[in-house]
């Protein structure tokens, strides 16, 4: 049972009772009624592949594994929709949809081991979101079981609705804490008719990365991807793969587009204007690939460094660069090696603290280094998480985010839906 007992943070699980693999709607059923009748927590769960503790078992849990829920029921392609079950792998979801000459848009880095469930209860992101948005953005309607063992069915197929209550967008971002999602219907777009093309472009300042990336933004292009990585992930990256980094590189700036509304000569301008030393476009599809393999090195040069304490912050576009000095300061005041990517396009940061191997969990002066960048993300006007969600490892700073009305009315909420308190208990709220 320990292999579904924990996510892919450090948060040490409690002990579970007993894991449910669940098989269809049925099976979830039968469990969410014996859970209610005999007053056992629920924690739901996908692939494990969260960064925040939510799918971590609590003592005496019944844990509820969609893993093996896995049918995409239909593929609608003249409605661009699709209808899949929480098991289902993102990226599988995608393949299958391109065979239709459509795509399936929220593409998290874990995407290919990642479950649609996951994404949903999480409201994950991923490169792609600056354009098409994150999961929330696809959700159309949902399946969803209550902590009595009651079934209802939010939304539907439509582009347009707003018959009563956004119970859809209620349940995507919940973290299993109000029901289990059992089906969904989610949004399919066109593919792109072309490969995409890959922008790249290096500086000698954060300030004018950032400004960069403001620019694109700003003047209303838009590219499929948008990613800042700064000096400290470089050099892990050179320490591991020799990229030939210039040592006066302050951070690169990758960016991607897929449409005749981006051309890359307009991504590679902005660039330029901005004060890029280099500035330029990929010829091929191969050269496209490889110049995003770049972005897509961080975590893993990151991870031959020792453990990490992996966050994800998210600010107002024109902070960007403010909050990446921030997180310089810290690292330099703390001790602490902090390696950040940002997906700039949406001012989402995901600072990486690398700690020894040899602990369990971050060292005080680490989890010091983390709190003040929570702390400076809500003072420049952002929130603790982009894409990964609170769980429990970001529950300490839940009042400093959203006060105390707000979390009141969360509470209620909980209690309307939850009313024992045994959905995924301890978790998000």
């Amino acid at each position: 049972m320990d292999a579904y007992a924990r996510d892919q943070t450090y948060a040490v699980p409690g002990a579970p009772l007993a894991v449910v693999l669940a098989r269809d709607l049925g099976d979830v059923v039968a469990a969410m009624e014996w859970a209610h009748v005999h007053r056992v927590p629920v924690v739901p769960r996908g692939g494990g592949s969260g960064l925040a503790g939510g799918a971590t078992a609590v003592d005496g849990c019944l844990v509820l594994s969609l893993a093996r829920m896995t049918a995409i029921r239909e593929i609608a392609p003249r409605d661009h929709l699709a209808v899949v079950e929480p098991g289902v792998i993102t990226a599988d979801l995608d393949r299958a949809a391109r065979e239709h000459g459509l795509m399936y848009a929220p593409d998290p880095s874990s995407h290919e081991i990642s479950t649609i469930g996951g994404n949903l209860a999480t409201n994950a992101g991923g490169l792609r979101c600056v354009k098409y948005g994150v999961t929330r953005d696809s959700a159309l309607g949902l399946e969803v079981v209550l902590a009595d063992g009651r079934v209802i069915r939010t939304g539907g197929r439509t582009v347009k609705g707003v018959t009563g209550y956004d119970l859809t967008g209620l349940f995507v971002g919940s973290e299993g804490t109000l029901g289990v999602i059992t089906a969904a219907t989610v949004r399919l777009r066109p593919a792109p008719a072309e490969p995409p093309v890959t922008v790249l472009a290096t500086f000698g300042t954060l300030a004018a990365a950032g400004e960069a990336a403001a620019a694109i933004m700003g003047d209303g292009l838009r590219p499929s991807l948008l990613e800042l990585v700064d000096r400290a992930t470089l050099r892990a990256i050179d320490e591991w793969r020799r990229i030939d980094l210039d040592p006066d590189t302050a951070a690169v700036i990758i960016a991607q587009t897929d449409g005749p509304d981006c051309p890359a000569r307009e991504l590679v301008r902005r660039c330029t204007d901005a004060g890029a030393g280099f500035a330029a476009a990929s010829t091929d599809a191969a050269e496209a690939a490889a110049l995003l393999d770049l972005r897509r090195l961080a975590y893993p040069a990151a991870e031959r460094l020792g453990n990490c304490l992996v966050e994800d912050v998210c600010v107002p576009r024109s902070r960007l660069p403010e909050m990446i000095r921030r997180i310089e300061d810290v690292a330099d005041r703390r001790g602490v090696r902090i390696l950040t990517v940002a997906h700039a396009g949406d001012g989402n940061l995901h600072p990486l603290f690398v700690f020894d191997r040899g602990l369990a969990e971050p060292p005080p002066h680490v989890q010091a280094a983390a709190d003040e960048v929570f702390t400076a993300a809500i003072e420049l006007g952002g929130t603790l998480t982009g894409e990964h969600g609170v769980g429990v490892l970001k529950r300490p700073w839940l009042d400093a985010a959203l006060g105390a009305g707000t979390r009141a009315v969360h509470r209620q909420i909980k209690q309307a839906l939850d009313p024992s308190g045994l959905m995924n208990p301890g978790k998000a709220i």
